[in-house]
């Protein structure tokens, strides 16, 4: 816990709240102290993850289920809450694939969101910001790890390429204000909070790796498929830094309270939110097996368009500035993701026999 005398009393606006960070992110605020509104229209999430979110601190969360794409809307939350001390902005559309298939749904909600909470920070005198980017941000760099200098290469994705001007929107709003703000370019976020109250809850098929993971072995899904075993790595699959929810969650509000304790150096910083080691996909598959005691049923399939070769984190300047260190193994990651899965089958075990009597 980092709690201190900069917490109290300070409101923060989560955007996205009810998402899977998000409501990591404002368990974790609360626990050091922080008082939490979030704003998530559920388009893409469920509100009662914020019930869990109660059980698990003991905090009502209210929501303001609007469309941050319209303006007015977003205007009316800050007229409501003239306390709010910072912004961790975490409402997106993230689905690599479906960026592909649909890129200007991605740039309308993911570049419209984001500019009217900009615009409202600097009307309502909101001086600190806390943006959720991505590595996708660097596409397909030339040399890893990387670091927070490393160039940034076309994007594989629209959704990459919104957190690329993402950024630059923050960056050119932070030179013309008093405001500041800092970018946290975070790798591959997995598992699932200990209690196994809240966790990743795809709509739909998943498409990120360890959801497609768990609902194979469940027996959700038939069959898994990876994407891909002909690149240039170690056994052929795709590279990725994997990073707990929990650790991701907690950069946050280190990140926070770095601007709130003017230790910033610049208007707008950047750090890499990655445990700095190169996973692929078929060792985090071998670790779940070895984890979770489950056979996975899966087969190699092509190649998937918009996925990056490989990728993983230099964090040397979180680690030194922001004093922020993962705590959670790859085994955690699998342990902690598998009985969540292992609770979402309770639960609708539960929800089936309970109503199993109804027409």
């Amino acid at each position: 816990m980092i709690f201190c005398f900069l917490c109290v009393m300070n409101k923060i606006l989560v955007s996205g709240g009810c998402g899977y960070i998000g409501a990591h992110t404002i368990v974790n605020l609360i626990e050091n102290g922080f008082e939490v509104i979030s704003a998530d229209n559920n388009s893409r999430s469920k509100e009662n993850i914020l019930e869990a979110v109660e059980k698990i601190t003991g905090k009502i969360i209210k929501n303001y289920k609007v469309d941050l794409c319209i303006y007015d809307d977003v205007v009316a939350i800050f007229q409501e809450n003239r306390d709010i001390a910072g912004i961790i902005h975490f409402a997106a559309f993230k689905s690599v694939g479906e960026s592909v298939k649909k890129p200007l749904l991605y740039f309308e909600n993911n570049l419209n969101s984001l500019i009217n909470i900009l615009k409202c920070a600097e009307e309502f005198s909101i001086p600190n910001f806390v943006f959720s980017s991505s590595c996708t941000v660097y596409g397909n760099p030339d040399a890893i790890p990387v670091t927070e200098q490393t160039p940034m290469k076309p994007a594989e994705s629209a959704y990459g390429a919104t957190k690329q001007m993402g950024e630059q929107i923050v960056q050119e709003a932070m030179n013309c204000s008093s405001n500041r703000a800092i970018l946290l370019r975070y790798f591959n976020p997995v598992g699932a909070h200990p209690s196994a109250l809240i966790g990743e809850i795809p709509l739909g098929k998943p498409e990120n790796l360890v959801p497609a993971i768990t609902q194979t072995a469940i027996g959700k899904l038939p069959l898994m498929q990876v994407w891909g075993n002909d690149y240039d790595t170690r056994d052929g699959s795709c590279v990725r830094d994997y990073i707990h929810v929990c650790d991701i969650a907690h950069a946050h509000i280190l990140a926070l309270n770095y601007l709130l304790q003017n230790k910033n150096q610049s208007n707008c910083d950047v750090f890499n939110l990655g445990t700095g080691n190169g996973i692929t996909v078929l060792e985090i598959i071998n670790e779940f097996e070895k984890t979770s005691g489950q056979k996975l049923n899966y087969k190699i399939g092509p190649r998937r368009p918009g996925d990056v070769i490989a990728i993983y984190a230099n964090n040397d300047k979180a680690k030194n500035l922001l004093g922020w260190q993962p705590k959670f193994n790859l085994q955690q990651m699998m342990a902690t993701a598998w009985k969540w899965e292992l609770k979402l089958k309770e639960d609708e075990e539960m929800f089936k026999s309970q109503n199993s009597g109804l027409k």
